[in-house]
């Protein structure tokens, strides 16, 4: 989460930075279409109360994605896209990024609740731990940013803790996407799929979440640094 503080910017590369939201855009939407072909054609559809295995798994990559990659980058991109008084850009932020831990939680529980279907271990893997790491760390961000920038504070405090919480924000983000990236990459070989349609869907689909990332980053990176 990021302070209203984050907002000023002017000149060539508050424009740069606008302009740059048009690709995040573009990528995040692409990587959401391509994630629900992926479910829905290959993977045999999504259904968190189904009896079918596969099928409550596949909530989980969807809710992962939607969450701590998409709604917390848009959250993060706030204060470029939403006109408004610092006061609601920051209700705006907090709100979304509360949306994208929820999503994220419901995702986790996903994952479990199949892992207890088809009986194995459950954080076992490299994915796994660095899924459990950033949600985790996630809620402990939300959590200081809440006490920190909503409620009243001593400006040295709030001083002090801004670059920790900006950089903290950005890295997080690229901990989510490096946590979907392996999960794909987990998926593809649990599955044992060889070069074939579905893993041209997924290659570019990983690209687009990456593409997304650094493009948020690269957005909120210019609109922070002017």
């Amino acid at each position: 989460m990021y302070s209203s503080q984050v907002v000023v910017a002017h000149g060539p590369h508050r424009a740069s930075a606008s302009r740059l939201t048009i690709f995040v855009h573009l990528f995040g939407v692409l990587a959401f279409i391509l994630m629900l072909f992926w479910l829905l054609h290959y993977r045999g559809g999504i259904d968190y109360g189904s009896y079918d295995a596969n099928r409550v798994f596949n909530v989980h990559p969807l809710l992962m994605f939607c969450g701590f990659i998409f709604l917390s980058g848009e959250a993060m991109m706030v204060y470029r896209t939403v006109q408004a008084e610092h006061n609601v850009q920051k209700v705006v932020h907090m709100i979304l990024q509360l949306g994208a831990f929820v999503l994220g939680v419901i995702g986790l529980c996903a994952v479990f609740k199949f892992h207890d279907m088809i009986k194995v271990e459950d954080v076992y893997s490299l994915h796994s731990w660095i899924g459990i790491s950033t949600i985790s760390l996630f809620a402990l961000q939300w959590l200081v940013g809440l006490s920190t920038f909503m409620f009243p504070q001593p400006e040295i405090r709030r001083r002090t803790m801004l670059p920790w919480h900006v950089c903290s924000g950005r890295a997080l983000l690229y901990m989510s996407i490096a946590a979907a990236l392996t999960g794909l990459m987990e998926k593809a070989t649990f599955t044992g799929l060889r070069r074939s349609r579905e893993t041209t869907v997924l290659n570019i689909m990983g690209l687009c979440i990456l593409l997304f990332g650094i493009f948020v980053d690269l957005s909120v990176a210019l609109a922070r640094y002017v």
